[in-house]
């Protein structure tokens, strides 16, 4: 992870805001230019996220946006997904970025214990407060502390589809999870294999379970677990993961069988329902697809690629996951009072309008007018998971510690990828997830 813009007393109490205290937003937003007060105008902010390709380049926009307001230039740096480890390298050699977009609430949780993140200002938490919901400010809180501006949201709960490929098979979009493994199984009786899979990013995977485990065991089993309350051992785990080989293990309803999941990176499962040689008819991953389909492969969202929600399980409520990436102004940064000036800007609808355009993006800001969007399939995603309000729940693994669920090789990224390999033996699965997750949260 919305709607009308916000008031005119709101913005003007930003400095950075003064184009839409001039009544243009929609020109600023869709240009990222404004009037501004180019007050910070000779000076340097550096940024550092996870995103590459097409994320990289709309990001840009948005700090492209902040240029044209304040002046200051803007250096972007791509960490790629080990964000934890890199970052803290540079900030131990001393090479530290102002602003880092943070991709877990369990990288907010470890730096502000390592006492590396400055608090929010107050012009920042104000912003929030208008602007977000009560949820999205508790995901950036460490301590009774507001660390984290979440601006860019994603909701995790979407199975993206090629229409060609489910009329051919006869079949609709499906609503549980044994009707989505029906049409799986039509799908594939038709000549295409069901699901792309991109099996060597792991937390493609821990997304998967989490959808499954959210409805199948509901809401309240699914806190415990992320705060390790009860361990992954427990029956629902278990249970959550029998029902996950149902599809990971049957080697016809996935694109190159299990082994071919497992060398598919996420851009390219994409491809491989959406590209110009379809070799699936469905992937599952959340509404960030439509950026890709739009951007690196030229379709369109809405006729070339739809999706339908993450079905019930087992009589559950659909599950509704959510994802996102808080910005952060880093202590050791260079020049932290610019960069606190950047979480303003991004506090404001006019900033998220930017990227909303460009495609790809949610945002949790509630007052981002939904016709910012560039199509109506993304509007449909931005309300589903804003419509869920205070009941959304976070990407389980983001919330556990990076050791856990947020490292490339270990914990459960590593432990599900094997788990795909063979899923065979969901108990022993847990078992291993349970010994990674006690010494991650030991340490």
């Amino acid at each position: 992870m919305k709607r009308t813009l916000v008031a005119a007393t709101a913005l003007c109490g930003l400095a950075l805001t003064t184009t839409a205290c001039g009544g243009d937003t929609k020109a600023a937003s869709d240009s990222g230019a404004g009037s501004g007060s180019q007050e910070l105008k000779g000076q340097t902010v550096t940024v550092a996220a996870v995103w590459t390709g097409t994320e990289q380049k709309n990001f840009q926009k948005v700090l492209d946006g902040f240029t044209a307001k304040t002046g200051a230039k803007v250096a972007y740096v791509s960490t790629g997904d080990n964000f934890a480890t890199v970052l803290g390298s540079k900030i131990a050699g001393g090479d530290s970025p102002d602003v880092a977009m943070a991709p877990q609430p369990g990288v907010v949780q470890q730096f502000a214990g390592k006492g590396w993140l400055l608090p929010l200002s107050p012009a920042v938490k104000s912003a929030a407060e208008q602007n977000f919901a009560k949820v999205w400010q508790t995901f950036g809180t460490v301590d009774g502390t507001y660390y984290g501006l979440y601006f860019k949201a994603s909701d995790k709960s979407t199975v993206w589809y090629s229409p060609q490929a489910l009329d051919t098979a006869g079949v609709q979009p499906p609503k549980t999870f044994q009707e989505l493994l029906d049409a799986a199984g039509a799908v594939s009786d038709s000549g295409l294999p069901a699901f792309a899979v991109g099996g060597s990013d792991g937390w493609t995977l821990t997304d998967w379970f989490e959808n499954v485990y959210l409805s199948q065991a509901g809401p309240e089993n699914y806190d415990k677990l992320t705060q390790h309350q009860i361990p992954w051992t427990d029956p629902t785990v278990v249970k959550a993961l029998g029902t996950l080989a149902k599809v990971f293990g049957k080697d016809d309803l996935l694109a190159g069988g299990r082994k071919g999941a497992l060398a598919t990176s996420f851009p390219d499962s994409v491809a491989q329902v959406f590209g110009k040689t379809q070799k699936a008819g469905m992937v599952y991953e959340g509404d960030f697809v439509g950026g890709v389909v739009s951007g690196d492969l030229g379709g369109t969202v809405g006729e070339d690629a739809k999706f339908f929600p993450f079905p019930s399980v087992d009589g559950g409520p659909a599950p509704v996951v959510g994802g996102g990436d808080a910005a952060v102004a880093l202590k050791s940064g260079k020049n932290t009072k610019a960069g606190m000036k950047l979480l303003e800007y991004l506090a404001t609808p006019e900033a998220a309008a930017i990227w909303a355009k460009a495609g790809g993006y949610l945002s949790p800001n509630q007052k981002l007018d939904p016709a910012a969007y560039a199509d109506d399939t993304t509007r449909e995603t931005a309300k589903s998971l804003v419509g869920a309000g205070d009941t959304v729940r976070f990407d389980m693994s983001d919330q556990t510690p990076p050791a856990f669920g947020g490292t490339p090789g270990k914990g459960e990224w590593k432990i599900l990828q094997d788990f795909l390999a063979d899923p065979k033996d969901p108990k022993a699965t847990a078992a291993k997830l349970e010994a990674a997750a006690a010494k991650a949260y030991q340490g």
